[in-house]
């Protein structure tokens, strides 16, 4: 089935490599708009309004961190960090901002067309998933999706923004036991060796923000070896 219902933004000032994609993406069914320069790759997704955005991090006029920031403002568009950084504390740092997902240089065009059908899957399941309110309560706790704010009490706590869609991923399924791997998909897109651990820093950062001490079954459970549990207004 054709694909080209799918508008893709790449984002790379590389030239060789923008056309490669270019050519895969296009050979593939995707309609694809191109840009050599942040603020230019930032203009055209606002114009153009795509459904993923294949980004590096390297540009010349402006660092690709700033334009997963500026785009995570107001959009919740998938974006896949496309990049020749290959430490830890570059990824971890491009998906805390925001990105979806991340693929070091070099890289295969299996393995990219594979992480642009995961993440436009994730995307279009989460689009139609029915969220009958814009603010979860929970006790205390207060999450407005639409502001993209957590609170308790009356005291707003400060989250990260892999945190509040963690909060989020859980807070619409409450009451379900969600496993590490689902979690993982839905906030990164991908799993690897590092992912599990990378959930429960998270998590424990989280738990510590809302105010949880060691041990205490509140707000979230951690159904142990399988993954968490956030309590429904019944419990």
């Amino acid at each position: 089935m054709s694909n080209n219902k799918y508008k893709i933004l790449v984002v790379e000032d590389d030239r060789n490599i923008l056309s490669m994609i270019q050519t895969v993406l296009d050979t593939n069914g995707y309609q694809v708009l191109t840009a050599q320069r942040c603020q230019q790759g930032i203009l055209m997704l606002t114009s153009h309004v795509p459904d993923l955005v294949v980004l590096d991090l390297g540009l010349p006029d402006m660092d690709g961190e700033e334009f997963i920031r500026i785009t995570r403002r107001n959009s919740m568009i998938p974006i896949i960090v496309l990049s020749a950084r290959t430490e830890e504390h570059d990824k971890v740092s491009a998906l805390d901002l925001g990105a979806n997902d991340y693929i070091t240089k070099p890289f295969g065009t299996a393995e990219l067309l594979a992480r642009v059908r995961a993440s436009l899957r994730i995307n279009r399941i989460n689009l139609q998933a029915s969220i009958p309110t814009s603010v979860f309560t929970l006790g205390d706790l207060e999450i407005n999706y639409d502001r993209r704010q957590v609170a308790v009490g009356s005291k707003t706590v400060h989250v990260t923004q892999t945190e509040f869609n963690i909060l989020s991923f859980l807070s619409r399924h409450c009451g379900k036991v969600m496993t590490y791997s689902a979690i993982i998909s839905s906030i990164w897109g991908t799993m690897d060796d590092g992912s599990v651990k990378k959930l429960q820093v998270n998590m424990a950062n989280i738990r510590k923000k809302l105010g949880c001490k060691p041990g205490e079954a509140r707000y979230i459970i951690n159904e142990l070896g399988v993954g968490y549990r956030m309590l429904d207004q019944q419990e």
